[in-house]
């Protein structure tokens, strides 16, 4: 390779490197203001000047506020999702949820503000919504549904719908995780959290009859 040729590539990889990190950094600042002062009370302005960019910078990246708030969202849930599937994947057994569910719990304390943006923004903006549902909650579901279904197919869980079983066990731990007695409130311990999975993991597998 030509010292010319050296030279180009290497600036072009910086140059990707760079653009790449100016867009992560936009998008870490916005995800922290919309939690903090709500996607209407952020302006492009403050967006800018957190993110140490010219404010005509932003619209390099995206095509507009509503696009940050999008990929925010969107990112952050994609995140979610592959901890997840790497969770279900390394499971020791079937019958080890509350030791997902813990880990799962106390990951999402450390998603408060991508939780608070998600689930207040949400009821404004139907595209926030059509998008995470599209791109997150029905491939979740989809994930939770395959390995309940071959939990079930071993004979460890009772015949029922996978699909439903994936539900309840996704929106158990998600309301889990944005209860006001543990996401939220900045006191909630990391015993009361462990304390809540390992509760809701125990109702999961066998309800709460007697």
């Amino acid at each position: 390779m030509s010292g010319f040729t050296s030279t180009f590539v290497s600036k072009t990889l910086n140059a990707s490197h760079s653009e790449e990190d100016t867009r992560s950094r936009i998008l870490k600042v916005a995800l922290g203001l919309f939690a903090d002062k709500g996607y209407d009370g952020t302006t492009t302005k403050d967006l800018a000047k957190k993110a140490k960019v010219a404010e005509g910078t932003l619209f390099r990246y995206f095509p507009n506020k509503k696009a940050i708030l999008v990929e925010v969202a969107t990112q952050g849930w994609i995140e979610i999702l592959t901890d997840l599937l790497t969770e279900l994947s390394e499971m020791g057994n079937y019958k080890a949820v509350h030791q997902v569910m813990r880990r799962r719990v106390l990951r999402m304390q450390e998603n408060n503000d991508l939780l608070k943006v998600c689930f207040i923004e949400a009821q404004f903006h139907p595209e926030l919504r059509e998008k995470i549902q599209s791109e997150v909650i029905i491939k979740m579901t989809d994930v939770a549904e395959a390995f309940f279904e071959t939990a079930m197919e071993k004979g460890i869980y009772r015949q029922m719908n996978p699909k439903i079983v994936a539900q309840v066990f996704l929106g158990m731990f998600a309301i889990a995780g944005f209860s006001s007695d543990t996401i939220i409130s900045p006191e909630g311990s990391p015993k009361a959290l462990q304390e809540m999975a390992e509760g809701i993991a125990d109702i999961f597998l066998h309800g709460v009859l007697a």
